[in-house]
């Protein structure tokens, strides 16, 4: 298990783990064939799962435990308390070099508290941030967005080291040659929103070698717009963007569905229609694809020594191997190797961290 690409998985995190882990480990080797997994967590559950795929048990590693984190458990008391759970043997077997990578659709604060706590941060960055590519209406473009959630409050440098991680992400996973960075703002004007964002501006503006091109501020209606290929801001403000962007989708595709049952009339539209809706239905399937939230599932948290991923909890088989997939992707790029150049090409300094479990919770 030591040789090729060996992906570590939380297997009882998440809203219908194990399944979904095991399932997504069975289709992520079909486009990862030399990968091998470990997977953590209850013995009795898993293994049967697993003979279910054939193949799969000879690529997997299941290594028992019973504990496991719940989504109603404190990021504290998770860390204090879960040293045996599924979530943090499999983050222990990337600190241990057994594993390049993990991945995990349990509790978001529970794995960002560990995974800092066990993994560290990276020389020269002083906090990690979660960040995952957003569709928008220009095809087969995507915008990064960091962070997601990590950090409520964030300065200056941590929107400069945010930038950083979200133009190397979009350079070599995404393959945009010169990413495009924006600061999400009130407004593009320069005058307009608080210090911290003024001051990361300033930053940016003066910054060498930064992974990218700078433009400037950017308003909440230019993430979908493809305007930029990175959009950087904090954590308080990203988790509430994302959620709407989640939100509005759920809404509109619930409105959709209540129109055409809304009445005899819509029905029967809706019959007339339906040579018409055969003919389109390849562009249906291909829009399907394209704003399924499958395909944009597996949130990064940059900025760590180790790669670790976070699954979206509710998520199937199909969203997990994405995020497996974000996650093989990340260790073959090299990415964390990938980020320490830029820092060093930037002139940025080592930061070393100084954790324990107390101050990480």
């Amino acid at each position: 298990m030591q040789n090729g690409l060996v992906i570590s998985l939380d297997g009882m995190g998440g809203d219908h783990a194990p399944h979904v882990v095991v399932e997504g480990a069975h289709l992520a080797r079909q486009k990862y064939p030399q990968a091998t997994f470990l997977i953590f967590g209850d013995e009795n559950k898993i293994k049967p799962l697993i003979k279910k795929y054939p193949g799969l048990e000879s690529v997997v590693a299941l290594r028992h435990t019973p504990d496991r984190i719940t989504s109603e458990d404190k990021p504290s008391i998770a860390l204090r308390n879960g040293r045996n759970s599924s979530m943090r043997l499999a983050i222990d077997a990337v600190a241990k070099g057994e594993a390049q990578c993990v991945v995990s659709a349990g509790n978001t604060g529970a794995l960002m508290a560990m995974a800092k706590f066990v993994l560290k941060v990276l020389p020269g960055i002083t906090r990690p941030a979660i960040a995952t590519p957003l569709p928008t209406k220009v095809a087969g473009h995507g915008t990064v967005m960091l962070d997601l959630g990590a950090n409520v409050e964030c300065d200056p440098k941590n929107l400069l080291e945010f930038a950083i991680l979200g133009g190397v992400f979009s350079r070599e996973i995404l393959k945009i040659k010169e990413p495009r960075i924006g600061i999400l703002n009130i407004g593009s004007e320069s005058m307009k929103g608080h210090e911290v964002v003024k001051g990361a501006a300033e930053l940016l503006s003066t910054a060498t070698h930064l992974p990218g091109k700078y433009i400037g501020f950017v308003e909440g209606d230019d993430i979908g717009s493809g305007t930029v290929d990175v959009v950087v801001t904090d954590g308080f403000t990203g988790n509430i963007v994302l959620k709407s962007i989640e939100g509005t989708a759920k809404l509109m595709a619930s409105l959709v569905k209540q129109a055409f049952q809304g009445s005899w009339l819509m029905k029967l539209g809706f019959v007339l229609c339906l040579p018409g809706i055969i003919v389109a239905l390849p562009a249906f399937i291909a829009l399907r694809k394209r704003v399924d939230p499958r395909s944009y599932n597996g949130a990064s948290f940059m900025g760590l020594k180790g790669l670790c991923i976070k699954s979206h909890g509710g998520t199937d088989g199909v969203g997990f191997a994405n995020a497996i997939s974000v996650a093989a992707e990340m260790v073959l790029i090299k990415f964390n190797e990938k980020v320490a150049q830029e820092l060093e090409s930037m002139g940025i300094g080592s930061v070393q961290s100084e954790s324990s479990e107390e101050t990480a919770a």
